[in-house]
């Protein structure tokens, strides 16, 4: 059995050493005399403390071997896991603690309000019935089935509990006795919030997940066909929910980079940014995200060591504040494909691709006798144009990228045996 040795150090406060100071100097001359042995004028202090400290030493000592010291119990049976226990064991699966048969219970106990919610939802939804509220306060919540009073008496009502800090079922008629039929291709109450909860895996796993395939989710679960427009809120409702909300994520922007050049002070960060405007009106003190610029540390160091060419593309962001991520790589001595800089810009433009190239140049790349490979694209040739030499022969020789080649050769030419024959031509060239 392994054992952990425990040192304890106890630190005299400032205020106790004070207070024992007092206590010393609130003795008598009488107090300390018959407290302390007085080493006349001619005694030898050395001695007279050696035997003492002798006669200590043996009282020590036998008090030593007649209590021999023993670690307790306890000590040797630490439980390191027992730290991350749960406090309140008898409240952590109140959750939705529905039963076997899929019925809600009296004194059946939710953690909270959103809880009780969640579980009337799912509870309607996959039994094909529906509910009305009529109560909705902080510490109540009831509901009635919306054929009550026609031949279903089916309701509920659910308090909170101050005591046992937990939602009780305090009334509950038992399972609907109303026609159990689908209500509609969809249901009032598998909104885009349900929807949302639902397809946090997916979403989690891809965050690019498709409308329809969330539409498709939704008919395998729950048996109901929902609108795109709730997919489409619910997929935005569920990314913001795991990811945090678009707005939050551009605001965190410098946030991230600071950290990032503090931790690694030779990384390389450029932003640009514009005025905020509400209308026609300035906001003062607000500024809008532009262009940024950045590049690690390593990427830069490593280039170094790499093969003398650099690729450079963009590709479009889709989602709600659009934009281009313009990339530039590299290859290493085995082939592998290495990211060296990127940046978030306001699409293909020529002002955009000036900014990454200028950048690229003066951080990254900034050997001669470098291969550049692009599109071509109408404003990567203008940005080239306007760096002064600095993207041109003898310092840097410009290649095609084969894939955009054979793409605008097949569409032109729509043979497909032209397709090998691009292929087989530009390969031995490059």
């Amino acid at each position: 059995m392994s054992c952990i040795e425990l040192y304890i150090e106890f630190e005299q406060s400032e205020a106790d050493r004070n207070i024992e100071l007092e206590d010393y100097n609130s003795e008598s001359k009488d107090e300390f005399e018959s407290n302390y042995e007085i080493v006349g004028p001619g005694e030898d202090e050395d001695e007279t403390g050696g035997a003492t400290n002798a006669d200590v030493a043996e009282v020590a000592n036998a008090l030593a071997n007649s209590h021999p010291f023993q670690e307790p119990s306890f000590m040797r049976s630490l439980d390191l896991e027992a730290m991350h226990a749960p406090e309140f064991p008898q409240y952590m699966n109140a959750a939705i603690p529905i039963v076997a048969d899929g019925e809600f219970t009296v004194e059946m106990e939710f953690s909270s309000r959103e809880a009780v919610i969640k579980a009337m939802k799912d509870y309607t939804i996959r039994r094909c019935v529906d509910y009305r509220v009529y109560e909705s306060e902080p510490t109540t919540f009831y509901a009635k089935c919306t054929e009550y009073g026609n031949g279903c008496d089916w309701l509920i009502r659910v308090t909170k509990m101050q005591k046992k800090y937990c939602w009780e079922i305090r009334r509950y008629n038992g399972s609907h006795t109303c026609t159990r039929s689908t209500i509609s291709q969809d249901h009032s109450k598998l909104d885009s919030k349900a929807v949302a909860e639902a397809i946090k895996p997916l979403v989690e796993v891809d965050p690019s997940i498709k409308v329809k395939s969330v539409i498709a989710e939704v008919q395998s679960k729950f048996n109901y066909t929902i609108s795109y427009r709730k997919a489409w809120l619910a997929k935005q409702q569920a990314v913001a929910s795991i990811f945090e909300c678009w707005e939050t994520s551009y605001e965190a922007l410098p946030i991230w980079f600071e950290a990032m050049c503090h931790k690694e002070p030779s990384a390389v960060v450029h932003f640009e940014t514009m005025p905020a405007y509400q209308g026609d009106d300035l906001v003062p003190d607000i500024r809008v995200l532009h262009r940024v610029f950045w590049s690690y540390y390593p990427c830069i160091r490593a280039f170094r060591h790499y093969k003398p060419v650099v690729q450079v593309d963009g590709t479009h962001l889709y989602e709600k504040y659009k934009g281009c991520l313009l990339v530039a790589v590299s290859q290493d001595g085995n082939n592998n494909i290495v990211p060296i800089a990127f940046a978030i810009v306001e699409g293909e433009t020529f002002d955009a691709w000036y900014f990454f190239l200028s950048n690229l140049r003066q951080h990254v790349v900034t050997r001669d006798g470098v291969g550049l490979i692009s599109d071509r694209h109408d404003s990567i040739r203008s940005a080239i144009e306007r760096s002064n030499g600095a993207w041109s022969p003898p310092r840097v020789f410009h290649m095609f990228c084969i894939r955009h080649i054979e793409s605008n050769f097949l569409r032109k030419f729509k043979a497909p045996y032209f397709h090998l024959l691009a292929v087989n031509t530009s390969c031995p060239t490059q």
